[in-house]
């Protein structure tokens, strides 16, 4: 009986499931998951063949929605998630099996003991494993169940680690924050306060938006905890001789190549002005690494040459731009950092998540605003500062409790921007968007300051929009147009190769960052408002002859097109996001070759070559996706909101763009309604992480 039933019921899920991959509810890799789940269970076991079938067909809808950053699916939502999932206009003959109406035959507490009979499911993870794990309303693929889970409990023991402030510490704190001075109206140092609180941890999530200081505050809090380690290791006595002091073994890292370098840079500068000792300068780190090259990325595969059986040698870790990790990274981190180096995440909890699974940061940070400190906390941080936190009038902190609010005990929330003042247009524009409020852009955007302006009703081809990319890379283009010269002017045909050229190299370096000046940032990839279609329009705009350009690799290479990585490649030493220039270098031999420059990660402020033929995932970079510009800023932001509505289009996009502007913000919506709505309209990534903490420790 049961093989008749099992070669009934397996191709009436199965066609429905092809059904909904057809009219484009789920991608060929859901649907691949769902089949081989089947082909793996025999016709007998456990649960029986159509229990089995249905718990297939939610681990295509699970794979589905790990595309969109979920992490599990929540079955107490799901019905309403299923409705999303559909597509807005259904074929006639598709109604009766539409994903929301298969999954409304049974009620909730019918469809959890099914999943609990089911052979593919486990509710006892850590006792017996399976394709899925049931936890509670929470349905995951057993890694993503493991991975947060590990990341729960490596969290938890963190919390439980502290150290004691001593006055010589809180002493050296002020010292370094001696010379700062706060914005007006303020008067508690948040900045110095979060260095304090990374000193009494092991762990410690720091959050801000742009400007907020939080690599000033990363390299004062390095200062600090590097001085006190030589202090005290120097002042131990020896077995008869003067022991050397023992600096603690440090690492700055982020989640992209252009984070790192980004932020490499800005060490670089910071490091100079901080009033240290001769002793202690040498100790702090100055280059940032990717978080796979820390880890040791092995090719191909999702493992890590540290983990937790061959750990980082370090005593403290530092990430920036943490709102970037997925869980899986962020799982791969803890496992290989050791239990006794500190933790130190850095982040804007409000911008986009990874294009990966999970939220981490925005999760651990959710309710940064308010604080939620406990007394204990609270006097910790008036120690730290010197006075009562109450005498910032403008910021409204809440009184936590220690069993609720474990994780509020070691975040530190940035609240004082230096980038963006009282009368700056895009600070005020970001923290409207931030708040959801509809109303305040809309009187904003109707008298815009200076450094802000909106283009509305466009067409692609508006001459607005061509006027402002033509303006935007006219440095570039000129600097282009303008390589280095010998005094006769015929530096071109020197003998010597330009790659051995400092001149050369510096012309190179000036060139990506006139490229950095201006970028236009899309919230989708297809379409006329998509990152495709508007970086052919900008190339022709910018007048570049692609019938005079060099075919490589099915790639058209030319002198200036700009180029981004879409993977990793560690032969090269470059990441996905990195981003160079193609330039035509002389050779010695009086003729030129094409190469592309690209910001050396290594050594801030210089150049390296790489040949085109070697790269193989790349794409031209006029205009790039929102996403994939974290880590980045340019003087002037062109952010293209798309003419329709789009599930990627949500406050925290339309945030994320706007904060990459240093100077200037240029606004295209060619449908202000469309725009409007994104405002209001939040990411919602299914997790449980956070809840997994707040109920555990």
């Amino acid at each position: 009986m049961n093989n008749r039933q099992g070669t009934h019921q397996k191709p009436q899920h199965l066609d429905m499931l092809v059904s909904w991959h057809e009219h484009g509810m789920l991608r060929p890799l859901d649907l691949a998951l769902a089949q081989v789940l089947l082909r793996c269970l025999a016709a007998d076991s456990q649960g029986g063949p159509e229990v089995n079938a249905e718990a297939a067909v939610l681990a295509a809808v699970l794979s589905r929605h790990l595309s969109e950053g979920h992490t599990c699916l929540r079955l107490d939502d799901l019905a309403t998630d299923l409705v999303l999932l559909q597509p807005i206009s259904v074929l006639p003959e598709l109604s009766a099996i539409q994903p929301h109406a298969w999954w409304a035959r049974r009620t909730a507490q019918e469809w959890h003991n099914r999943l609990h009979a089911s052979a593919l499911v486990t509710t006892e993870p850590a006792r017996q494993a399976a394709p899925l794990v049931l936890d509670t309303q929470r349905l995951y693929l057993y890694r993503l169940w493991a991975a947060e889970t590990r990341i729960a409990e490596s969290l938890r023991r963190r919390l439980t680690i502290t150290f004691q402030l001593n006055a010589g510490l809180i002493a050296d704190l002020h010292a370094l924050f001696a010379d700062d001075d706060l914005p007006d109206g303020h008067v508690v140092n948040w900045q110095m306060l979060a260095c304090g609180m990374a000193a009494a941890g092991a762990l410690t999530l720091i959050t801000g938006g742009p400007g907020t200081g939080k690599t000033t505050t990363v390299m004062r809090l390095l200062a600090l905890l590097q001085q006190q380690a030589l202090a005290t290791t120097a002042a131990v006595p020896g077995a008869g001789s003067t022991p050397s002091p023992t600096p603690l073994r440090m690492a700055l890292a982020a989640p992209t190549g252009k984070a790192a370098a980004r932020l490499t840079e800005s060490i670089s500068h910071q490091l100079t002005r901080l009033p240290l000792n001769a002793c202690t300068r040498p100790h702090i780190p100055t280059q940032v690494t990717t978080l796979h090259r820390l880890l040791g990325s092995r090719p191909d595969t999702r493992h890590f040459i540290h983990h937790a059986n061959n750990p980082l040698a370090l005593d403290v870790l530092v990430i920036d731009e943490a709102s970037m990790i997925d869980l899986e990274l962020m799982d791969a981190v803890l496992q290989a950092l050791p239990e006794h180096a500190r933790l130190i995440l850095l982040g804007d909890k409000d911008q986009l998540a990874s294009v990966e699974a999970g939220a981490v940061l925005g999760e651990l940070c959710q309710h940064a605003e308010s604080g939620w400190y406990t007394p204990e906390t609270r006097a910790l941080l008036e120690q730290v500062g010197g006075q009562p936190l109450s005498a910032d009038g403008n910021t409204e902190l809440r009184a936590g409790e220690p069993e609720h609010h474990a994780l509020a005990q070691r975040t530190v929330m940035l609240r004082h921007s230096r980038r963006f003042d009282a009368a700056s247009g895009i600070g005020r524009l970001a923290a409207a968007i931030n708040a959801m409020d509809k109303t305040a852009v809309q009187t904003l955007l109707s008298a815009p300051p200076d450094d802000l302006a909106q283009v509305q009703h466009a067409s692609p081809d508006a001459s607005a929009l061509q006027t402002l990319v033509r303006q935007g890379y006219a440095p570039f283009q000129l600097l282009l147009q303008n390589p280095p010269n010998d005094k006769e002017g015929h530096f071109h045909h020197s003998a010597r190769p330009a790659l051995e050229n400092e001149h050369w190299h510096a012309w190179a370096r000036q060139l990506l960052d006139a490229f950095d000046g201006f970028r236009l940032l899309c919230a989708v990839r297809d379409g006329p408002w998509g990152v495709d279609a508007l970086n052919m329009r900008a190339a022709h705009w910018l007048g570049v002859r692609k019938q005079t350009a060099i075919r490589m690799g099915g790639q058209a290479w030319y002198p200036g097109r700009p180029v981004m990585l879409t993977r990793n490649d560690y032969s090269l030493g470059l990441m996905n996001g990195d981003i160079g220039v193609v330039i035509a270098l002389p050779d010695g031999q009086d003729s030129t070759r094409l190469r592309v420059a690209f910001p050396d990660s290594e050594q801030p402020g210089c150049v390296r070559f790489v040949l085109p033929s070697r790269l193989t995932a790349i794409e031209t970079v006029y205009a790039m996706t929102v996403h994939k510009s974290q880590g980045s800023e340019f003087d002037h932001t062109v952010l293209v909101v798309p003419d329709h509505h789009t599930p990627v289009l949500t406050r925290e996009l339309l945030y994320t763009g706007i904060t990459r502007a240093r100077t200037r913000l240029t606004l295209i919506t060619p449908n202000p309604e469309v725009f409007r709505q994104a405002i209001g309209k939040q990411v919602r990534r299914h997790s449980g992480l956070r809840e997994r903490l707040s109920t555990r420790l």
